[in-house]
């Protein structure tokens, strides 16, 4: 195979090297479009913090301390009507 023919077989590779890169790009961006949720988009209004009632320590439990089972969780959960 002289020189022309090395040249070829070169100028062929990067062309499917190429194409394939563009192919690759192109899918992945069909995908990633694909797994995005369809709109309409909106923003939505969040209100402030709202600071807990009066005497919240007293309806919350407090968590007791199993030296066995690492750190203690406690939820403690407020409802307001209004």
């Amino acid at each position: 195979m002289g020189v022309s023919g090395r040249r070829r077989v070169w100028t062929w590779a990067v062309a499917v090297w190429a194409a394939l890169a563009v192919a690759a790009g192109g899918l992945t961006l069909w995908l990633q479009d694909s797994a995005e949720p369809t709109g309409p988009y909106t923003w939505q209004e969040s209100s402030p913090t709202r600071t807990p009632p009066e005497g919240w320590h007293s309806q919350c439990p407090s968590p007791t301390v199993d030296l066995g089972a690492g750190q203690p969780a406690v939820a403690c959960a407020f409802s307001s009507s209004g």
